[in-house]
């Protein structure tokens, strides 16, 4: 047992040096040429945000691993080698709650701050921002955690009498208990009126974790029921909707030709939304007019991007024809691959959640048979399901924030992603990480059971003053189902459509 444990600390340490190193590579080369060699403190937020968003994924099926390390404990209490996960737990997410609401917010607006101050002045002027910020959350969480800070768990007040202990013991259906008179010791013959409310003070770390998860499931439930639907289905209908051959030059002249136009449009509109900006006429029209201005950027980048693709040019041109088709073929690969995972999710959410009692334990007895087979097999496949629904989550909020005028579009292109942009999808990935977590923890309640995971996100969480009906009646799971049925008919009926070309771009009066 104790080999196991050191195995195991010894795997934590070297996947968390791993994260970090993968998480320095993506920053590098997800950059804006623009940020090279500045911007240090942004790029170091955005390193340790995705660290700690990896690190919480990562720690729910090491939670589990650290279970079974003392399977063969009578009881948890009794082993004294395991990892002391309920502290890692509070602590991982106290952080990144402080990363959510006060150090990337710090980081945004010194990013966004008027280059043209003093970087004494924009320090000033960002932590201003983040004070007040902070002041308002610790007033509201002060007082929410003083009126309704409490969890009420309900239980059944079961007693019996005591006697001296028998040569042999007779019981039956009619007598139940130890000795005579009116006593209630079978839980599952007692009458309702032995329902009891035991109500105690959550710690105030438990309760900001609670109430940042209720934020994050929020947002969970709407992009990641989006995104569970549209990340395989974009990639197989992106092969769908794949240029078929290699176009002619005169036709790449004239798609060029219309490109061009359409950036100079976009131009003269940036400059007149520029000059709006210094004039202070900045109103609900200029921030409609800037949205629109940045979708319309974007479509562009993609239309130059499609043509570029089906009119490769240079010495190595048809390489390049050949490594387009085999890229197509991946993403349709890794569609069909999604479409499955993403199945398989909304089925064991139907059987194993919303369907009281659960029909089967699904998922659950996948990863046990799993690691049956191997130690450590079923823990893989379990923390995929989780970083699948993390990626479902990202790819959402791109797709919304493209489509709804009330959503800031904040893009992610490899070498050409600005530090704000950075900032603000590391924010929504550790808001929602922490929603993940809770939300495999009890979807995966059966794996995950005696876990410290589940007694901070079952137990305490789903008895929270207040808060216990959201789960109780499982509204974010409902709402997830519904915008994931939503979303595949959405792409069903439209998703295999070409984009059409719009027109002459022109500012809305």
């Amino acid at each position: 047992m104790g080999d196991f444990n050191l195995a195991l600390v010894i795997v934590a340490i070297v996947v968390c040096v791993l994260v970090f190193l993968f998480n320095i590579y993506l920053l590098v080369n997800y950059q804006h040429p623009d940020d090279a060699n500045q911007a240090y403190f942004p790029k170091f937020v955005v390193v340790l945000g995705l660290s700690v968003a990896a690190i919480s994924i990562l720690m729910l099926p090491a939670d589990v691993a650290n279970r079974q390390a003392c399977r063969h404990a009578i009881y948890n209490g009794a082993c004294n080698f395991t990892l002391p996960m309920r502290d890692l737990w509070l602590a991982i997410y106290i952080v990144d709650a402080v990363l959510v609401f006060f150090v990337i917010p710090f980081a945004m607006f010194y990013y966004e701050g008027d280059q043209d101050k003093s970087v004494g002045k924009r320090i000033k002027s960002a932590l201003l921002w983040v004070i007040t910020t902070a002041i308002v959350c610790a007033l509201v969480l002060g007082i929410l955690y003083g009126l309704v800070g409490k969890v009420d768990f309900t239980v059944r007040h079961l007693s019996s009498s005591t006697t001296s202990f028998p040569t042999s013991w007779e019981f039956s259906s009619s007598q139940q208990c130890i000795g005579s008179g009116t006593h209630q010791c079978s839980a599952y013959s007692a009458s309702a009126s032995s329902e009891k409310t035991w109500t105690m003070r959550t710690t105030f770390p438990e309760y900001v974790v609670a109430l940042a998860t209720i934020v994050g499931s929020v947002l969970f439930s709407i992009f990641g029921g989006v995104g569970i639907a549209c990340l395989p289905l974009g990639l197989i209908f992106s092969f769908i909707r794949r240029p078929k051959a290699v176009i002619t030059r005169s036709q790449y002249i004239k798609e060029a030709t219309e490109l061009g136009k359409k950036a100079r449009d976009l131009k003269k509109a940036a400059d007149a939304l520029h000059q709006e900006e210094r004039s202070g006429s900045k109103g609900r029209k200029w921030r409609k007019n800037v949205k629109a201005v940045e979708k319309e950027l974007l479509q562009l980048e993609d239309d130059v991007k499609a043509l570029e693709e089906m009119y490769p040019q240079g010495e190595k041109a048809e390489t390049t024809w050949a490594l387009t088709v085999l890229g197509y073929l991946a993403k349709l690969v890794l569609g069909i691959l999604g479409l499955i995972v993403s199945v398989a999710w909304i089925a064991h959410i139907v059987i194993y959640l919303l369907i009281d009692p659960p029909l089967s334990p699904f998922l659950n007895e996948v990863f046990i048979k799993l690691d049956d087979v191997w130690g450590l097999l079923g823990t893989a496949a379990f923390a995929f399901f989780c970083f699948y629904l993390l990626l479902a989550v990202i790819a959402g909020a791109m797709m919304l924030g493209l489509r709804l005028v009330f959503i800031t579009i904040h893009p992610m292109k490899w070498g050409a992603t600005l530090m704000n942009s950075f900032l603000f999808n590391v924010g929504l990935i550790l808001l929602c990480s922490i929603s993940v977590i809770q939300f495999c923890a009890t979807a995966f309640g059966y794996y995950a059971q005696a876990t410290a995971a589940q007694e901070i996100f079952g137990h305490t969480l789903e008895s929270l003053r207040g808060i216990k009906y959201l789960y109780k009646y499982n509204v974010f799971q409902i709402a997830f189902i519904v915008l994931a049925g939503l979303t595949f008919v959405y792409y069903a009926a439209f998703g295999w459509r070409r984009r059409r070309p719009s027109g002459r771009f022109q500012l809305s009066s």
